[in-house]
C-alpha cells in the first residue's frame, strides 16, 4: 500500500461545489494539510444561494442555528440580521468564510465538471471539464448540493413564447421592473410561495398557475438587532449543543409522545395555535409526534391549518383551491411564508388551478389552457429541481469496471451511509441520498467531519482505495427502508419521495431521505469510524 500523496496526481483531493458544503470540506481538506481543489459551475462560492437570487428567497432554518459552528472568530464576527436570512445576507456569510480562510486561491470557478471517472490502475479519479480541461485526484467528494438541477414544467412550448422568462434559480442580474407587467407564475411550492408573496406586493397584473396547493405556515421573520446579536453569542454553546440534541439539527424540540387523539380537543387546538403563532418549523418538529404516523391525527392538524387558510382569504371559493387535498401537514416538505395567502386578496392577482384546468402548453404570447389562452410579458417557472440525485446524474460518474452511476441508481440511490458508493472507490458525497439532512449546515458539519476522519485513516495507513462492499450496501439500504416504514410522507409524491412530474425517470416513489432521524444516523455512523470501517474494502 503506497500513500494518498501520490506525485503523478494533480491533486489529493478534489471537491466538486463551492457551497456551503464545498467551502467547509476545503477548510477540513486544508486542516489535513492535503492539496486540494475545488470545483464550482458558479463565477462565485454560495451554492443555492448563489444561484437562487428570486426576489423573497431565503432560508426557513433559524439563522443562528444555520451558521458554521467550527470558528468561534467566526462567530464573534458575524452578525445575522434577520431571524431568517435572506438570500443577499447568506450568499454576503459565504463569501465572508472564504475571505476569513482565504479559500478562493484553492477554487476553480466557472468550471463545470462534465465526467469523474475512476481508473483502478492508478487507485485514482480523473475530471473532464465541459471545456476539456482534466485534473486527477485520489479522493473525491462530492459538494454539489441536493436541490440544484433546475427542471421546467413537461409540456409542449416552453421555448416558444417571445416574452421573458426563466427559472427562478436562475433570476436575471438585472432584475426586471413588474410595476407594470403581465406576469405568470407557474409552480407554488416552496420558491413559488417566496416569489410570489414578495412580487405581488408591485406588480402590474400576477396570475398564479397552481399545479397542486401546498400547506403552508406564518414564518414570523423578525429583525435582529445589535443587542440581541450580542446576547446571542453568549448563547451559541447551548443553541449548537440543542441542536446536537434534536432529530433534525434544528432549535426545535423533538416532539410531544403524547397521541394526538389522547388530547382533549380544547388542549391540542391551543398547543397548534402556540405552534402556528411561533417562528419556523415547530408545527412539524414539536408536534404531537404521531401526525407523522398516524393518519387520523394528521387529518385533524391539517383540518386546523386549512380553517387558517379559510380564515385569511377572502373569497371562500378561491380558499379551498389553496387547501391541499391529496397530502397532510408535513407530509411534503412544509414551506414557510409571509402574508402568501392574503396575496389573494389584491385585485390585480389570479389563481388558476390547473386541477380544473389542465395546462395545454406555453404559446409564443403566454400560456394556454383547456379553457383559455393567457397573454404575458414575463413568465416565471417556480418548478422546482431534480432532487437529491439530480446532480449526481448531470456528471457522468464512472465507476469500476465502466460501472455508470446514473445506470446503477436507475431504480433509485443504493449507497453506504449515504457518503459512499460500491463500485466507486474514494468517493465521497456530502448531503447526498440516503444521508441525513435535517438544519443543512449541522449537517454538513457531521458529514464533512466524518469523511475528513476517514481520509485520515486511509493517509496515516498508506490506504489508496476505500469502498463499501456489496453486504454494507445492502445492510445500509434495508435500515434506510426500515427507517421509513410506517411514515405518512412515503405515501405522497414529492421530491423528497423521488418524484418530480416535470423528469421522466422521476415517476416511480423511491426512498430518497434517510428518515430514521439525525441522532440514529449520527450513531450508526459513528459506530463505523469507532470499527476502523470494519468490512469496507481497504487496498
Amino acid at each position: 500500500m503506497g500513500s494518498i500523496a501520490e506525485p503523478s496526481l494533480d491533486y489529493e483531493v478534489i471537491i466538486i461545489g463551492a457551497g456551503l458544503s464545498g467551502i467547509y470540506s476545503l477548510i477540513k481538506m486544508r486542516e489535513l494539510g492535503v492539496r486540494v481543489k475545488v470545483i464550482e459551475a458558479g463565477s462565485q462560492v454560495g451554492g443555492t444561494w448563489y444561484w437562487n437570487r428570486y426576489p423573497g428567497a431565503r432560508f426557513d432554518s433559524e439563522s443562528v442555528s444555520y451558521g458554521f459552528s467550527f470558528s468561534k472568530e467566526v462567530l464573534d464576527e458575524w452578525k445575522w440580521e434577520e431571524s431568517f436570512s435572506p438570500q443577499p445576507e447568506t450568499e454576503k456569510y459565504a463569501n465572508f468564510i472564504c475571505d476569513k480562510f482565504d479559500l478562493r486561491r484553492d477554487i476553480q470557478f466557472d468550471t463545470r465538471i462534465a465526467t469523474a471517472q475512476f481508473h483502478a490502475s492508478s487507485r485514482s479519479w480523473q475530471f473532464a471539464s465541459e471545456a476539456g480541461e482534466t485534473f486527477t485526484s485520489r479522493f473525491l467528494i462530492t459538494a454539489m448540493g441536493p436541490l440544484t438541477e433546475a427542471t421546467l414544467p413537461n409540456i409542449p412550448g416552453v421555448h416558444d413564447f417571445k416574452g421573458q422568462s426563466f427559472h427562478t434559480s436562475r433570476w436575471p442580474s438585472d432584475c426586471p421592473d413588474l410595476s407594470n407587467k403581465r406576469v405568470a407564475v407557474i409552480g407554488t411550492g416552496a420558491t413559488g410561495i417566496q416569489t410570489i408573496q414578495t412580487i405581488a406586493k408591485n406588480i402590474g397584473h400576477l396570475t398564479v398557475f397552481q399545479r397542486q396547493p401546498n400547506w403552508s405556515k406564518p414564518l414570523h421573520n423578525t429583525k435582529i438587532s445589535d443587542e440581541e446579536m450580542a446576547k446571542i453569542r453568549l448563547r451559541y454553546p447551548e443553541i449548537f449543543q440543542r441542536c446536537k440534541e434534536t432529530t433534525n439539527a434544528f432549535i426545535h424540540g423533538n416532539g410531544d409522545t403524547r397521541k394526538t387523539l389522547d388530547v382533549p380537543k380544547e388542549e391540542r387546538e391551543a398547543f397548534w395555535e402556540k405552534l402556528y403563532s411561533e417562528p419556523g418549523f415547530g408545527i412539524v418538529l414539536s408536534n404531537f409526534q404521531d401526525i407523522h404516523t398516524n393518519k387520523e391525527a394528521n387529518d385533524l392538524l391539517s383540518e386546523f391549518i386549512a380553517n387558517k387558510i379559510r380564515s385569511r382569504v377572502h373569497d371562500p371559493v378561491i380558499a379551498e383551491k389553496l387547501i391541499p387535498r391529496n397530502h397532510g401537514v408535513g407530509t411534503k416538505r412544509l414551506p414557510l411564508e409571509t402574508h402568501y395567502f392574503e396575496v389573494y386578496n389584491q385585485p390585480n392577482v389570479e389563481l388558476v388551478d390547473l386541477r380544473d384546468t389542465p395546462l395545454e402548453r406555453i404559446t409564443e404570447k403566454g400560456i394556454r389552457t383547456t379553457e383559455k389562452e393567457y397573454e404575458f410579458d414575463i413568465i416565471i417557472y417556480a418548478t422546482g429541481f431534480d432532487a437529491i440525485t439530480g446532480a449526481f446524474d448531470a456528471v457522468n460518474f464512472i465507476g469500476v469496471n465502466g460501472t455508470k452511476l446514473r445506470d446503477m441508481w436507475k431504480e433509485g440511490p443504493r449507497t453506504y451511509l449515504g457518503m459512499t458508493v460500491q463500485d466507486f472507490p474514494n468517493m465521497f458525497m456530502i448531503m447526498g441520498p440516503h444521508q441525513a439532512m435535517g438544519n443543512i449546515p449541522r449537517s454538513i458539519e457531521y458529514a464533512v467531519a466524518w469523511v475528513s476522519k476517514c481520509i485520515t485513516f486511509c493517509h496515516e495507513r498508506g490506504i489508496t482505495w476505500i469502498e463499501p462492499t456489496p453486504e454494507l450496501t445492502e445492510e445500509w439500504y434495508e435500515h434506510v427502508n426500515n427507517c421509513a416504514k410506517g411514515l405518512l410522507a412515503n405515501e405522497v409524491d414529492s421530491w423528497m419521495t423521488g418524484v418530480n412530474k416535470n423528469v421522466a425517470t422521476r415517476q416511480k416513489r423511491i426512498v430518497m431521505r434517510y428518515q430514521g432521524g439525525i441522532l440514529v444516523f449520527r450513531k450508526y455512523c459513528d459506530g463505523v469510524e469507532a470499527s476502523q470501517y470494519a468490512g469496507m474494502k481497504l487496498l
